[in-house]
């Protein structure tokens, strides 16, 4: 049996982009990306983290806007291998009038029917809803706080729900 999937959004749970603009949270580190012309993103990121999502029983994947860039820009800053990659294609950013996230219909199927845990800051209980009715293997959707990123308390519910997938 394959190990369940760990999709991956970069901005909340890898950077916290909304803690405190003038001070970067402990253990975290700076780049800047410029993935637009002329205009310069800040990121942080914490060097910690790749050893941490390593070490879970999971196949990681990228499910971010970042898509393959991820690859380029945050993994090496983390310890992570190249990573699969949700490709959101024409869906990026598309709203849906039943209020489920737009990444969440590409996340359902790109996971074809194995078990899988999203973190991102962006869910609601229309994505709970939506992955209950149309993926039929167990998923976790983990809200991180775009403020304070993955924590100590997040490896270890996701830690805890691949535990439960074990035979």
């Amino acid at each position: 049996m394959s190990r369940p999937l760990l999709f991956l959004d970069v901005d909340g749970p890898l950077n916290p982009w909304a803690a405190k603009p003038e001070r970067r949270p402990d253990g975290y580190t700076t780049i800047r990306v410029a993935l637009q012309p002329g205009r310069a993103l800040r990121v942080w990121l914490n060097p910690s983290h790749g050893a941490a999502l390593l070490g879970l029983d999971y196949d990681l994947c990228w499910a971010t806007t970042w898509m393959d860039a991820a690859n380029r820009w945050i993994a090496p800053v983390i310890g992570l291998p190249e990573l699969p990659y949700v490709d959101f294609g024409t869906d990026l950013f598309a709203l849906r009038p039943d209020g489920v996230h737009w990444k969440t219909e590409a996340i359902v199927a790109y996971a074809e029917g194995r078990p899988f845990a999203w973190v991102d800051d962006e869910q609601t209980p229309a994505d709970e809803e939506y992955v209950a009715a149309h993926h039929g293997a167990p998923a976790l959707l983990h809200h991180v706080s775009p403020h304070l990123g993955l924590r100590e308390e997040d490896f270890g519910a996701l830690a805890r729900f691949a535990a439960t997938l074990r035979p």
